[in-house]
């Protein structure tokens, strides 16, 4: 047997400082640099400033607690999970003025930093004064990522407590005792919150009293419906029904008549002649319109007449242009019975 030691190439060289190779120049050249810093680490990168503005906020959060007597979040023990909150966030100038002069609880009151002032701004700011509720100047960019992407919070959010919704009879009971004609908006299968608040806003313009939306399937009051009802969410109540068709059958019991709008109506929208009656109209989503179970709880189908060229209304005109016609109707025979 040969012996290994006298093959060439057996015996290692000495002298010859790293092994030559790939491997071995790329650990040479990254040799002193240390790791890549952070994104937010980096002063030209927007994780920097995302970061900056972050902690302004906190920093303006602290100064109104040291001024205020309040605890923040650093401030909190640590033991257990924290609670989700739930607040909602009413944002833009009308919807914010409205749901201060509503008295409508709120927990904080952010202002944009050098927002423009105007006669809302001012009164904003007056309101929350009186009441008390804490004030925080923060930078736009923090507005922005509070509110949904697509919010225009015009440089003033207000943070409120969930909306507490009413029950749909005690609702129609209160419309009762105080002596008015109900006239109320049920939704079945609205989703877009933004048509809800539209709906909110229409009922308050034509004198209607309230809202009903189902449990499921249904658009809730966040930030968007708030922003479109342009405060009038402050005004108006909203019930919750855990069965549509069982809360439309209860009005039924109580003498509410329920008129459902559909572009295959047999009955069409002018003139109508329940207009005076207590009244309840249902408007279904503008892809699937009403639902069958709603549909044959219904007491009248009524369409509204529109041109050949269009195929449908949403949700929110079709209930704008049914609450008008109703005010319209009730208010002639309002006029006709002060002439006799």
């Amino acid at each position: 047997m040969s012996n290994k030691k006298s093959r060439t190439g057996a015996i290692r060289k000495k002298g010859l400082g790293k092994a030559v190779g790939s491997g071995g120049q790329g650990r040479q050249a990254l040799e002193g640099r240390g790791p890549t810093p952070r994104a937010e680490d980096r002063e030209y990168h927007a994780a920097y400033k995302a970061k900056k503005a972050r902690e302004r906020f906190v920093a303006a959060k602290e100064r109104h607690a040291a001024r205020t007597g309040q605890s923040t979040d650093r401030g909190r023990s640590s033991g257990g999970p924290r609670k989700k909150d739930e607040s909602e966030l009413v944002t833009g100038r009308n919807a914010v003025v409205e749901a201060l002069r509503a008295r409508i609880p709120a927990s904080t009151l952010y202002i944009a930093s050098k927002v423009e002032m105007d006669d809302r701004m001012r009164e904003i700011l007056r309101l929350a004064t009186n009441r008390n509720v804490p004030v925080l100047e923060v930078m736009r960019q923090e507005l922005d990522r509070m509110t949904e992407r697509d919010t225009v919070h015009q440089g003033v959010v207000l943070k409120v407590p969930p909306m507490e919704y009413a029950h749909p009879m005690e609702m129609l009971d209160q419309i009762i005792d105080r002596g008015d004609t109900p006239l109320i908006v049920a939704l079945d299968g609205v989703t877009d919150p933004r048509n809800l608040g539209a709906i909110i806003r229409s009922v308050g313009a034509f004198g209607g009293q309230g809202v009903v939306v189902p449990q499921r399937r249904s658009a809730g009051l966040n930030s968007a419906a708030w922003k479109t009802s342009a405060g009038a969410a402050a005004r108006i109540p909203v019930a919750m029904a855990s069965n549509l068709t069982q809360t439309i059958k209860e009005f039924k019991k109580q003498g509410v008549f329920i008129v459902g709008l559909d572009g295959d109506g047999d009955v069409m929208l002018p003139g109508l002649e329940l207009a005076d009656r207590p009244l309840m109209i249902v408007i279904g989503s503008e892809g699937k319109g009403l639902s069958r179970l709603v549909t044959e709880t219904c007491d009248a189908i009524v369409s509204i007449p529109i041109h050949e060229v269009t195929e449908s209304l949403n949700a929110g005109i079709a209930a704008s242009v049914a609450l008008y016609e109703v005010s319209r109707l009730r208010g002639a025979a309002a006029a006709a019975a002060d002439v006799d």
